[in-house]
């Protein structure tokens, strides 16, 4: 198949999974165009996304010049497709969060984007994400374009899905994926019954070298890692929290924050705040290979989430047979069984979460093992990325097929 991923921007440092996700279908010898609207300039932390950036066309790139010689070929060559297009972005823009006027310039790079589709013969079109990049592969679609999906990974699409036309976009879509089954109740809310078997549940997943690379045995004994961008929804500032309340137990540990965000000066105020500048470092954006490391070197991951699809780090942990404190949270305990492999606690409970932080820094050996053992197979059995990837190139042949029978 000849495919095309459209994404907002690409690559990122939190989008190794999409790069996952499309070297998969390449080696299952699927050919696929890169497309994103933002990124060409971004800081890199990973070699391996350099490379991505190269191979990826940016609809914004060179400023609104050619947006305007796309919607004048669209214009000349599909006028009724184009005026039909332009009463959908009518319904949808003027309840959005973003007003009119982005709408319509969606519009101008939905023109661009068909252009390069229908030139280089893309089949099917697939956006991750159901904000932009998803109302911009349904205008292409409505210009005419090929069959087309998306993947909400929530939750932000979740959390707005009104004022993004989340139901309208899953009613228009051939199919709909899902990273885990809490994903998919909720977009089934978005949608009448009718609807629903349309949206499919296609996990993210780990390539087989990430597992086979070797672990080193013997973690420090007392570090533990949260991975994240930092940001409210992952709880950041709660897990300080929980760290004040271990360092007045007596405690000892280490904390590392890897990830960089908008709530930086927050958080380091609050570790200065509760006196733990020897106990907690922040590293800043890192590359795939640090995050393994820093994962290889901790007893655990934490990661005390109020709002969640389904982390891919979780499962990069899980791979690398290091147990997971978290919460119960979205699709967080569709993947990590309590007392199996790691910790569950409430979210925004600090107590709870100082508890089971203290759990995994008192428990033997045998226990992190059994813990990190039981976890790998488990991650191994529901995401592994040559796996899901054969189910979505499934799904887009039968929705390439499809559309060919509808005419």
């Amino acid at each position: 198949m000849r495919l095309a991923y459209l994404i907002n921007r690409y690559p990122a440092v939190s989008h190794s999974f999409i790069r996952r996700e499309i070297h998969a279908l390449e080696r299952l010898n699927h050919q696929v165009l890169r497309i994103a609207l933002r990124g060409w300039a971004d800081e890199l932390s990973d070699v391996t996304d350099e490379t991505e950036r190269k191979l990826t066309r940016y609809v914004l790139d060179q400023g609104p010049l050619p947006l305007a010689f796309a919607f004048v070929r669209v214009a000349l060559t599909r006028p009724g497709r184009l005026s039909t297009t332009l009463r959908l972005v009518w319904k949808i823009g003027r309840r959005a969060e973003r007003p009119l006027i982005v709408h319509l310039i969606y519009l101008f790079e939905a023109c661009r984007v068909l252009n390069w589709l229908k030139d280089e013969g893309i089949e099917h079109l697939h956006a991750h994400f159901g904000t932009n990049s998803a109302v911009v592969a349904m205008l292409v679609h409505s210009l005419g374009g090929p069959s087309w999906s998306f993947t909400a990974h929530g939750p932000e699409e979740f959390d707005k899905a009104q004022m993004i036309a989340l139901a309208e976009k899953i009613q228009r879509a051939s199919f709909v994926v899902a990273v885990s089954s809490f994903g998919r109740s909720q977009l089934f809310r978005q949608v009448t019954h009718d609807q629903w078997n349309k949206i499919e549940v296609v996990h993210c997943g780990i390539e087989s070298t990430f597992y086979r690379q070797a672990v080193a045995d013997g973690a420090p004994p007392a570090r533990l890692v949260c991975v994240g961008r930092l940001c409210e929804q992952k709880g950041q500032a709660l897990l300080l929290d929980a760290a004040r309340r271990l360092a007045a137990r007596g405690v000892m540990f280490e904390l590392v924050l890897a990830g960089d965000g908008e709530l930086r000066g927050a958080i380091e105020a609050l570790i200065t705040r509760y006196d733990l500048q020897r106990k907690v470092r922040i590293t800043g954006w890192i590359g795939g290979d640090r995050v393994r490391d820093e994962l290889v070197a901790a007893r655990a991951l934490v990661l005390p989430s109020f709002a969640e699809g389904l982390p891919v780090v979780i499962m990069e942990a899980m791979a690398l047979r290091r147990p997971v404190i978290s919460t119960f949270v979205a699709g967080i305990p569709e993947l990590v069984v309590p007392g199996e492999h790691g910790w569950l606690v409430p979210a925004g409970d600090s107590e709870a979460l100082a508890d089971a932080m203290q759990a995994c820094l008192d428990a033997p050996a045998e226990i992190l093992e059994s813990f990190g053992s039981a976890g790998y197979h488990r991650v191994r059995d529901r995401h592994d990325i040559d796996k899901e990837a054969a189910k979505l190139a499934d799904h887009f042949q039968t929705a390439i097929a499809q559309c060919a029978m509808a005419g």
